[in-house]
């Protein structure tokens, strides 16, 4: 986490667990970020003693678009990219703005270097144009040690051309089995 040139710490993960299968990366103002994490996760709270079990991906993305909405007015400097797994047990991928509207893409990015890596991630996953006739799946599918290599290695691209990308990526990988994390060191100067 950082501001301008100086650099607050090292070690701050930008990625929030909200469900057993669903996970939050935000970038932005940080308390807001916080804030929001905090009222997410009282809201999946009592969603979970109503109904006696956790939220889907899908309806935690409505959650989240809902809360975020709410606030529009004085809306949390926040932007979010929600993913995990549906009710079918497929990836989902949600991105939002800061205002609550939201899109279930294959893929996403936000923050700083967002510019770098998102232009890399649509080369390599060859996503068509949302023009052409008759629809086509936006994404290629990838096995997960592929799809892990891929973020491993436009992270490192991003890293080297933009300061305020951090010193280490965390990888969070959701599958049937649960959420795995790791984190590769990407600089540290």
């Amino acid at each position: 986490m950082s501001t301008g040139y100086s650099i607050l710490t090292r070690d701050y993960s930008k990625i929030c667990k909200l469900a057993d299968k669903a996970v939050m990366a935000s970038s932005g103002f940080q308390a807001d970020v916080r804030a929001l994490q905090k009222n997410l996760a009282a809201k999946h709270l009592t969603y979970q003693h109503q109904h006696n079990k956790q939220m889907s991906c899908p309806a935690m993305a409505h959650l989240l678009s809902n809360t975020l909405y709410y606030k529009r007015f004085f809306p949390y400097y926040s932007f979010n990219v929600l993913g995990g797994l549906d009710n079918e047990g497929k990836g989902c991928v949600f991105t939002y703005d800061a205002v609550g509207s939201y899109e279930r893409v294959g893929y996403s990015t936000q923050g700083s270097g967002s510019s770098l890596i998102m232009p890399v991630l649509d080369n390599q996953l060859k996503s068509p144009s949302p023009l052409l006739l008759p629809a086509k799946d936006a994404v290629t599918p990838l096995s997960e040690s592929d799809a892990v290599d891929l973020v491993k290695d436009v992270f490192a691209s991003a890293t080297e051309r933009d300061i305020y990308t951090g010193d280490a990526v965390e990888i969070v990988v959701i599958n049937a089995k649960g959420i795995r994390r790791e984190s590769i060191d990407l600089r540290k100067d």
